[in-house]
């Protein structure tokens, strides 16, 4: 969409220069085709002359207008922009810290379940009368 807008700002900009040069132009080549004295001749000139630094200066303000506008459009967008970001970051870091924070509670809670359970398997070895060592089932080779 940017590209767009910069394609038409230029295809603007291409068209009032040209619209400008054209007007000087045509309007330089009708006086001095004209028939007329030189007086009549330098007043035509000086008249077209102020008729084309008036348009030129009402041209020159359209144009920094649209421009302030284009700025100021673009300076809302991009705040607009990093203002999403900053959302965003935020939003994942805070994630992330959950998501390390649960893994740490599940880690916790296997070592816990672990322990009980090696705690539960010593107990039950314990209570055996007939316990097998290692050294004898080497020994059996079983």
């Amino acid at each position: 969409m940017s590209n767009e807008n910069n394609n038409q700002n230029i295809n603007s900009k291409d068209f009032i220069i040209g619209a400008l040069v054209g007007g000087i132009v045509g309007a330089a080549s009708a006086l001095l085709m004209a028939p007329k004295s030189g007086k009549e001749l330098r007043n035509d000139i000086n008249e077209q002359a102020g008729t084309i630094k008036d348009k030129s200066t009402e041209w020159s303000a359209m144009a920094k207008d649209k421009s302030s506008n284009i700025a100021r459009t673009v300076s809302e967008q991009s705040n607009q922009v990093a203002g999403k970001v900053k959302e965003l970051t935020t939003s994942i870091r805070r994630d992330l810290d959950n998501w390390r924070n649960k893994g740490k509670d599940v880690l916790d809670e296997s070592a816990d379940a672990y322990g009980e359970i090696t705690s539960q398997v010593e107990t039950e070895d314990n209570r055996r009368p007939n316990k097998v060592t290692e050294e004898e089932l080497v020994e059996h080779k079983y």
